[in-house]
């Protein structure tokens, strides 16, 4: 399998491809949106991006962890986690099968 990684000057250039706008608005555009993704998800709020998957931030409390080299116990502080959860749709492409359920708008 392929190990490559799209960055966001790949998104850009798919942008200026599909969509026509120039490479500086496109590069604006996915700058744009991924900011407002970014943002909703620091406040606290669920991005759900349809056919795709929802991002969501889940809040993790204080534990005692431990050491592997020491084995001495540990407090791990509380935290914040981002959580991904990939769509019917994104998980049938992926494996290329039929979708079990759509949820796909306009498609």
């Amino acid at each position: 399998m392929d190990q490559r990684t799209i960055t966001r000057a790949d998104l850009s250039e798919a942008v200026f491809q599909e969509v026509g706008l120039s490479r500086n608005e496109s590069a604006d555009l996915v700058e744009v949106i991924l900011a407002e993704i970014a943002g909703a998800l620091a406040r606290g709020e669920t991005v759900k991006i349809s056919s795709f998957g929802s991002f969501t931030v889940r809040d993790k409390g204080q534990r005692i962890g431990r050491n592997p080299k020491t084995g001495q116990e540990v407090p791990i502080l509380p935290r914040r986690v981002l959580v991904f959860r990939a769509s019917n749709v994104l998980k049938s492409r992926i494996n290329n099968t039929a979708p079990t359920t759509v949820d796909v708008e306009g498609e």
